[in-house]
């Protein structure tokens, strides 16, 4: 009954618009059985729509709107809809095109491309087609049952377009390679300011999150297009949640504010994930699409303006990503789930139906599946290549593996077993990281794995950086008590690790800080008490200065360098509670006017600017490196042919007395508060007070950190047959005597190969070239370092920063 009255239906609803010919063609195919009828009814209704002049008739604009208000009525009330396109068409998928959004040439038409494995059909409904899913928009599903194409025409060139997929009649979801999404539920929060004329939702057309796609979209013309990224054995990495860095919470202020980092000293900002999570208020790690950056931030032109401004600045980006997991509002998730027991689909291509560890939240990506490895590759090169972000810190990184640790349904995990040495991990990760190396080369690959040393030395071996949590053991240090605070496991070759690539920090988004547990609980010995503000901020000083002078490199968490001394339980009532974790917190701006607070920056600011000499860079990557953590006197040693550094503090809350050696006899700065000490080289008592602390250096700093009449605009390597092309160019050079070429097998050990005497000349530009014909460098397949030595007539001197030429093939 329910065909016959929707053929009925809908022949009065055609009567209504169309002409009496088209009507008896129409009514001939109607008295067809079922479904077959239906769908050729509707075919040859829209194969007429498109053309205002057919033979033997015509279509009006305005009877085509009445019909598609009858076939929306019909749409919803009819059963013989849900199942009139069960007929796909088989076809290959066109030539050239990629998973997700194909912009063609005109700007008015474009080819989606959905990977859907084992379903039966899949639709496309948007603003194109009034939110109808009919035989035109029905996809074509390709021989190997594995992708869905249809190609969508007649777009306006510039016009933004909402879109969903009907999968298998019952499912709509968002396009998952989609760069943009609407949210009914969060976009009206986002203030207009942050996100200006953003597309409104298609309320009443349809439901849940939708998809975007834009023919001719603005695209953002990159001011720096050469950028040079910093050492990756000599980062100092500043780690910020949007959210809770600017009141605005949006990426133009955090633009507006990186000269501010700039001066601090830091070389790269790790923003805490930024494509598009559940909700508006979040840390991120709650990801649900991956190629569109979130809204709540602001625009892609904003994001991209804001990487701009960075790269201008010398500083890299690097963009928290989380692959471990995704959450149930991700069209990945939907289309592959088992909904009676909440969880993954057994046939999913990309998730694991319980999760194989311990701390997994969401739902775990299975990363020896081949669609997770493909998808996982489009990923790195979307943000490497349309956003030119300089690196990844991967979140839960220990967490790529299927070696289950958990029992059958994921629960009852064995955390020591899943930190326990595994190859499969290994192996995973090191086709990662080759992968985004081929993509961008020399980008940065963090890992957040704390893992098994032994599994975790060959990360670093293979040029990965990894995570160093010193955050209890700072703590420890700065609140004065002996229990675990020896803090040299954040050291890199205390863990007998060949490369400089740990990222030490003392704290991160994730740990209590270091001035809230000083104020809450520091240690007292008389008069001397750590709760004290003022003392607590001296202790978080002098921390600083062991952890900024480790080798290696370094991280710290936003307003870490002001004392921020609010909870990461805090919550926005004012109390404290585990459950407000990850709840916004107070922006507090004001710490840089306090003198103390003022105080603790300035020793971070020094100790940076020391890092960020390029001469020096040797110093802060050695493995030259001596100390003594254990006790409350403490005392760290780094050595170069550049610059030998050693600290000593005290971290009782007693006077202490300690024997040390300094590396050399001779004069010593006092590098952060000036004056000098005249060493013997032999051991020598020294007793300091609780919280004394000194930084001395071999050479004098003021000297040192002098800055040349000269401008060093480019440096490169190329291997060219039988020797080494170094090639450079410099401007202002009034008053430079020499460049002075010196090479490192290790990029720590600089030995000098030849000199090429300045043209000395106040020309724009001036190029100077020199071949290194060395044998043990032109046959050397490992990697090559090169620096040069810029010398003026008066004897002062800097370095360049150092270029890598890469192993032979």
């Amino acid at each position: 009954m329910k065909k016959l009255w929707f053929a009925s239906f809908l022949v009065l609803a055609i009567t209504a618009c169309a002409n009496s010919e088209i009507n008896a063609q129409i009514n001939d195919t109607i008295t067809k059985p079922g479904k077959v009828a239906v769908h050729h009814v509707f075919t040859r209704l829209f194969a007429n729509t498109n053309t205002t002049n057919k033979p033997g008739g015509t279509i009006k604009e305005n009877s085509l709107d009445k019909f598609h208000d009858f076939a929306d009525k019909a749409l919803q009330t009819s059963s013989t809809i849900d199942k009139m396109f069960d007929a796909v068409t088989i076809a290959p998928l066109p030539a050239g095109v990629k998973d997700g959004i194909n912009y063609e040439p005109g700007d008015t038409s474009v080819t989606l491309v959905l990977f859907a494995p084992h379903k039966n059909n899949v639709s496309v409904i948007g603003d194109f087609n009034r939110w109808v899913a009919t035989a035109k928009y029905q996809m074509h599903r390709t021989p190997d049952s594995t992708y869905y194409w249809l190609r969508v025409t007649g777009l306006t060139a510039g016009k933004e377009y909402a879109y969903q997929y009907l999968v298998d009649e019952s499912l709509k979801v968002a396009d998952y390679m989609t760069e943009k999404i609407l949210d009914p539920e969060n976009d009206p929060h986002i203030p207009a300011t942050t996100y200006p004329g953003l597309k409104h939702y298609p309320k009443g057309k349809t439901t849940g999150i939708v998809s975007v796609f834009q023919t001719a979209k603005p695209l953002y013309k990159w001011k720096v297009t050469d950028f040079s990224r910093p050492d990756k054995r000599n980062l100092i990495i500043y780690e910020l949640l949007v959210r809770d860095f600017v009141a605005e919470k949006n990426w133009q202020t955090v633009k507006d504010s990186i000269g501010y980092l700039k001066r601090l000293g830091v070389n790269a900002i790790e923003v805490m994930p930024f494509n598009e999570f559940e909700g508006n208020n979040s840390w991120g790690y709650n990801p649900d699409f991956y190629f569109a950056p979130d809204k709540a931030y602001g625009t892609e032109l904003a994001l991209k303006s804001f990487i701009d401004e960075c790269h201008k600045q010398g500083i890299a980006v690097i963009m928290d990503m989380v692959l471990n997991h995704s959450f149930g509002s991700s069209p990945m998730v939907q289309m592959y789930f088992d909904t009676s027991n909440n969880i993954p689909a057994a046939n999913s291509p990309w998730f694991n139906q319980y999760p194989t560890h311990a701390y997994n939240v969401g739902y775990q990506f299975n990363h020896e599946s081949a669609a997770t490895k493909d998808f996982t590759r489009k990923v790195l090169a979307h943000w490497l290549t349309n956003y030119h972000i300089d690196g990844y810190r991967f979140d839960q990184a220990k967490g790529f593996t299927q070696k289950r640790t958990c029992d059958a349904t994921g629960n009852n995990c064995d955390v020591n077993a899943w930190s326990a040495y595994d190859q499969s991990r290994i192996n995973l990760w090191d086709t990662i990281y080759k992968q985004q190396q081929q993509i961008s080369p020399g980008s940065f690959c963090i890992l957040e794995m704390f893992a098994d040393n032994s599994e975790e030395t060959i990360y670093a071996n293979k040029g990965m950086l990894l995570w160093g949590n010193l955050n209890y053991s700072f703590n420890q240090a700065t609140m004065g008590y002996s229990d675990g605070w020896d803090f040299s496991a954040g050291i890199y070759t205390a863990r007998n690790w060949r490369q400089a690539n740990l990222v030490t920090y003392q704290e991160s988004h994730d740990e209590e800080r270091l001035m809230f547990k000083n104020e809450q609980y520091g240690n007292k010995n008389g008069s001397y008490n750590i709760k004290d503000v003022k003392t607590a901020l001296k202790r978080n000083e002098m921390a600083t200065a062991f952890w900024a002078v480790m080798p290696a490199p370094k991280m710290i968490w936003q307003f870490g360098e002001l004392g921020y001394d609010y909870s990461i339980n805090s919550c926005e009532n004012g109390t404290i509670s585990d459950q407000c974790r990850t709840s916004p917190k107070q922006i507090h701006w004001n710490y840089f006017s306090d003198s103390n607070c003022r105080a603790l920056y300035n020793v971070y600011a020094s100790l940076f600017k020391l890092r960020n000499v390029s001469n020096f860079l040797p110093t802060f990557i050695t493995n030259d490196i001596s100390y003594d953590l254990t006790s409350g006197f403490k005392w760290l040693k780094v050595n170069s042919d550049s610059l030998k550094i050693i600290v000593i503090g005290n971290f009782d809350v007693a006077p202490a007395t300690a024997t040390v050696t300094f590396q050399n006899a001779g004069t010593w700065y006092n590098y952060l508060s000036g004056g000098t000490r005249t060493a013997t080289g032999a051991a020598e008592n020294i007793t300091l007070q609780p919280g004394e602390y000194y930084v001395y250096i071999n050479r004098n700093a003021d000297i040192l950190l002098s800055t040349l009449p000269l401008k060093l605009l480019s440096f490169k390597s190329q291997r060219r047959g039988n020797s080494i092309s170094l090639t450079w160019a410099t401007s202002n050079k009034v008053n430079v005597k020499i460049f002075v070429i010196e090479r490192s097998f290790n990029g720590a050990r600089f030995t000098r190969v030849g000199t090429v005497s300045a043209k000395n000349t106040s020309d724009s530009q001036l190029t100077y070239h020199y071949d290194d014909k060395s044998l043990i460098a032109v046959k050397k397949h490992k990697k090559l370092y090169y620096r040069l030595k810029l010398v003026d007539v008066d004897g002062k001197y800097t370095y360049s920063n150092v270029v890598l030429l890469n192993r032979l093939r």
